[in-house]
């Protein structure tokens, strides 16, 4: 897969089919219309997707940032495993905000070589978000491109959303969240050196650095690990350390990520793993002594790996994509 980093860049495309979107999450909704783009199979076309980082609402509303479902990152390796050709990655500033729908579909759909764009029924393009999808259909039609409109997917009635996905995920709703996203919750984060605290209670962990994606509440997780493409069942703790960090100068401000991978024996730092919340077992709590917590958590583990060795829970994992 190629990734083009500005519109510009893309000078080798062939006869693309694109499909647009930010596709924070890649739910449903956003599937249904990449899946689109990628049932074309015409010899000699490159079947590409045009996304946006950072989000569009960081740079019109800065004040009121929201946490990511998906960095660039996670997007780029979902995208990668549903087979698509190339990515462009417009940086979405100032300029991009200020185009005028009719410089948008010239300079940038009409200059990467599209004549064909999947959009979603919602999409909003140029200055003030001027542009429609009818807007696009008439605009693009005087260049030879031709724009389809993706209808949304609804569950219950709803119109399924990247905020309805992100409100589960934050709430813990995560089994909720994965019907919508078709695959489990998961984030996209490095391994980076901690307190390595749990090596010294002879439970060794990794901790996360999460991107700013949105994670579930403080709990512990029972968890599959993709490790440079092979997938391990571990135990997670989303949280801050009560037993450790419990008094007021200590205590951490914000939630931290750690893992122990079953069966692991390899060095993770400085590696990107991929995490998949498979169900939360219990809350996190604050312990009297570091000899409760290690029984505790030898406790996590021998339910963590009944849970995830079930059969139940295997056929569940196995009828997703893109894992």
């Amino acid at each position: 897969m190629k990734i083009y980093y500005g519109y510009r860049k893309a000078t080798d495309l062939k006869d693309p089919i694109v499909a647009i979107g930010i596709f924070d999450g890649l739910h449903v909704g956003h599937k249904r219309v990449i899946n689109r783009m990628l049932r074309v199979r015409e010899p000699g076309r490159d079947r590409v997707i045009l996304t946006f980082d950072p989000h569009p609402r960081s740079v019109l509303n800065p004040a009121k940032p929201s946490p990511r479902i998906m960095s660039l990152e996670h997007r780029l390796l979902i995208f990668r495993k549903m087979g698509v050709d190339a990515v462009i990655v417009l940086h979405f500033s100032e300029y991009i905000a200020g185009m005028s729908p009719g410089d948008f579909i010239k300079k940038v759909i009409v200059g990467i070589g599209a004549r064909t764009v999947y959009v979603g029924a919602n999409f909003h393009f140029g200055r003030g978000k001027a542009g429609d999808v009818d807007t696009f259909k008439d605009m693009g039609g005087m260049y030879g491109v031709d724009v389809r409109k993706v209808m949304p997917v609804r569950k219950n009635g709803r119109v399924v959303s990247s905020t309805w996905v992100r409100s589960l995920v934050s709430k813990g709703r995560i089994s909720e969240a994965e019907k919508l996203l078709r695959r489990p919750v998961s984030i996209l984060g490095s391994v980076v050196r901690g307190d390595e605290r749990g090596t010294e209670l002879g439970v060794p962990t990794a901790n996360i650095d999460a991107h700013q994606e949105v994670i579930p509440p403080p709990g512990v997780y029972a968890v599959k690990i993709d490790i440079e493409g092979g997938l391990y069942d571990g135990v997670l703790n989303v949280g801050f350390n009560p037993t450790f960090y419990g008094r007021s100068l200590k205590r951490r401000k914000e939630p931290h990520i750690e893992v122990h991978v079953f069966d692991f024996t390899g060095h993770l730092y400085g590696l990107s793993v991929e995490i998949f919340f498979i169900k939360r077992m219990r809350s996190e709590k604050k312990f009297r002594s570091a000899d409760k917590l290690v029984k505790q958590i030898k406790a996590d583990k021998e339910k963590a790996r009944e849970l995830l060795e079930s059969p139940v829970i295997l056929r569940r994992i196995r009828k997703y994509k893109y894992l």
